[in-house]
């Protein structure tokens, strides 16, 4: 991406902060977080889908992280809130994609040996698929969802019923952003119609095959990795890293994935609709593009959008949950007597109603994590009420990853941080540019091994931001610090093109 072609519209507010004018100077400007070469990895198409979001109706914050790049109508890597309007734009395709990190009490030399994370590797291959088409049969060790379950999933998300279904521990619940999501208006019962309309109008005819991709990973950027946790130095991350379960030199397991086909389907058909209402209306769209629809709340179009997004993320959060009880057997069964429990699950493609600046709005994140510090309201009576809840950001395989909690500065970005590194190459571009010897070795020179005879050379590390600088605008900008630092011992991932 070449970002030298244009002058910079950013204004400089400190080491790792900016503001990008509205078009017009119309309302508060767009908050920038990044240092300057960060900033200089912003793009035209970037920058002029973050200005058209910003001008949409109803639009009274805009966020640009550090990962941020061009997306489907607005920037991955942006924070939009509203409270007057739902925008699906600034939620994207992949409804709920979200981290999970399971803690396991594995010593990281228990994985040195090649033989024992190859095991590894085929112990969870047995159990989770990959790739974007790809479901329970593929996987002869998974769990099977049939129609019923799966309906039940997407009404209840990990209600203990649920969980006690498939194997998960019911426990892990508590440890989620979100354990379940209800309807437009606050209840599961809006959601049990929603689902029960789809299946009886024949609107959801492969409603029972997306259902047995529960337990599976996409193609594209997402993928399950074998980490050694290594934690911060300081009394602080010692603290923090007690109460989120994170055990100093031991094994754990970091995923990446969402709401797969399902959730593609309804985020997909809700696009359609309110495009196709637009046109019949002749509303014009955010500078004319058709990926910024939106509906007003308490429309009826707002409403359905608003119970498609939660049946979407219902099914994220099993799904999740399912992959990492999938893994913990999948250990156990290479190494007996194996125990391990979920740190976190958090989403980075979702809308949320929390409080923004003293207003209830509806807060989108696309490709941005929720970053709540210790003494927010919202995380009052829980366990992170006096630390702040667990941010997980990917990096890549070489880089590594991290764990990291969120500092009072997180106010300014509406208590958000970025998803992760963010692309510096799109997926063409990558394949143009990278060597795939290169690529493999690479990773091979790092001790990492993969489940793939070549890696996808589109989620090469070099087709990503670099990530030293992206934490370093996070801690700049006084967003988070870190907790803990998460180095790769082996990826599972899919050659299948995907992204959120």
């Amino acid at each position: 991406m070449d970002a030298t072609n244009f002058t910079s519209p950013f204004i400089p507010t400190g080491n790792a902060t900016a503001i990008l004018p509205a078009r017009g100077n119309r309302g508060n400007p767009i908050t920038v977080i990044g240092t300057e070469a960060i900033r200089a990895t912003f793009d035209a198409k970037c920058i002029e889908q973050a200005l058209n979001s910003r001008s949409a109706p109803g639009v009274t914050e805009l966020v640009l992280n550090p990962d941020a790049h061009a997306g489907y109508g607005a920037p991955v890597g942006c924070v939009l809130a509203s409270p007057t309007h739902i925008y699906p734009g600034p939620v994207g395709v992949d409804i709920k994609c979200s981290m999970s990190l399971l803690q396991l009490d594995l010593a990281n030399s228990q994985v040195d040996e090649k033989p024992v994370r190859r095991a590894l590797i085929n112990a969870i291959g047995e159990r989770i698929p990959t790739g974007a088409g790809r479901g329970q049969r593929q996987a002869k060790k998974s769990r099977r969802v049939n129609e019923q379950l799966g309906r039940q999933i997407v009404i209840e998300g990990a209600s203990k019923s649920v969980c006690e279904a498939l194997g998960i521990p019911p426990e892990w619940a508590d440890r989620c952003e979100d354990s379940a999501h209800v309807g437009h208006d606050g209840t599961a019962a809006s959601l049990e119609k929603r689902i029960d309309q789809f299946l009886a109008s024949g609107e959801m005819p492969r409603f029972a095959e997306k259902a047995m991709q529960l337990g599976s990973y996409g193609g594209g950027n997402h993928f399950g990795e074998c980490e050694a946790v290594e934690l911060a130095q300081g009394d602080r991350a010692a603290n923090v890293a007690e109460v989120f379960g994170l055990k100093d030199g031991c094994v754990a397991f970091l995923s990446h994935c969402g709401s797969r086909g399902l959730g593609h389907n309804l985020a997909s058909g809700q696009f359609k609709a309110l495009q196709r209402k637009f046109e019949m209306w002749s509303i014009p769209l955010p500078g004319s593009d058709r990926e910024l629809v939106y509906a007003p709340l308490g429309t009826a179009e707002a409403d359905a959008y608003l119970d498609d997004m939660a049946l979407g993320a219902n099914f994220a959060t099993v799904n999740h949950l399912l992959i990492n009880a999938l893994v913990l057997e999948a250990f156990q069964e290479v190494l007996s007597g194996t125990h391990g429990d979920l740190v976190y699950f958090i989403s980075h493609n979702i809308a949320r109603q929390e409080i923004v600046k003293n207003q209830k709005c509806w807060v989108h994140r696309k490709g941005a994590t929720r970053a709540f510090p210790a003494g927010h309201h919202a995380l009052k009576g829980t366990r992170y009420e006096l630390t702040g809840h667990p941010i997980l950001l990917p990096g890549n395989p070489k880089d590594g990853s991290m764990v990291m909690v969120a500092d009072a500065g997180a106010e300014k970005s509406c208590f958000s941080v970025n998803h992760g590194a963010g692309r510096a190459l799109g997926r063409k571009e990558a394949a143009r540019r990278l060597d795939q010897k290169t690529v493999d070795e690479e990773l091979l020179a790092h001790d990492i091994l993969s489940n793939c005879r070549q890696y996808p050379i589109d989620e090469a590390p070099a087709a990503y931001k670099d990530f030293h600088e992206v934490l370093r605008s996070v801690e700049q900008a006084g967003l988070a610090s870190p907790v803990a630092k998460l180095k790769a011992r082996f990826v599972i991932k899919d050659g299948d093109t995907a992204d959120d």
